[in-house]
């Protein structure tokens, strides 16, 4: 008995730092990471002037060609110079941040929609990384006469 106690001990400071990992870093809203510097710069440019709409589910293929990758949690698809789509990722999806990986989407469709699959592949060595979930997606746009 003393035997298996030590060893569910073990196991449970050896996981600790995995579980521990798992929890976001510097957020303020459950879920959601602290942004970099840099990070809150991109997105801050990318978003500059435009105003939130209602979310969409669903982000028809034409419009999701140019992916910006902001954060480990945050994907932009910008659809012209008036409007951009923010995404929020269901939760964390460590490495999408560097944009060295390539981005696989699983799609059923002719759209991208909340709650579809994503993984990442390692473009060096084809080794697949982290499965990740898209939100909703939330379109900003330039307030109608804004020529800025």
């Amino acid at each position: 008995m003393a035997k298996l106690n030590l060893m569910a001990a073990a196991l449970l400071i050896a996981a600790a730092p995995l579980v521990a990992s798992c929890a976001p870093a510097g957020s303020s809203e459950p879920g959601a990471a602290a942004l970099t510097p840099k990070q809150a710069e991109r997105l801050d440019k990318q978003l500059a002037g435009k105003v939130p709409g209602e979310p969409v589910r669903c982000l028809p293929n034409y419009r999701s060609n140019d992916t910006i990758r902001v954060s480990d949690n945050i994907l932009l698809y910008r659809s012209g110079g008036n409007l951009v789509y923010r995404n929020d990722l269901k939760s964390s999806c460590p490495g999408l941040a560097r944009d060295s990986d390539i981005m696989v989407v699983r799609q059923f469709g002719s759209s991208t929609c909340e709650g579809d699959f994503f993984y990442l592949v390692d473009r060096s060595s084809g080794i697949r990384g982290p499965t990740c979930v898209f939100g909703e997606f939330v379109p900003y746009r330039k307030p109608a006469g804004d020529k800025g």
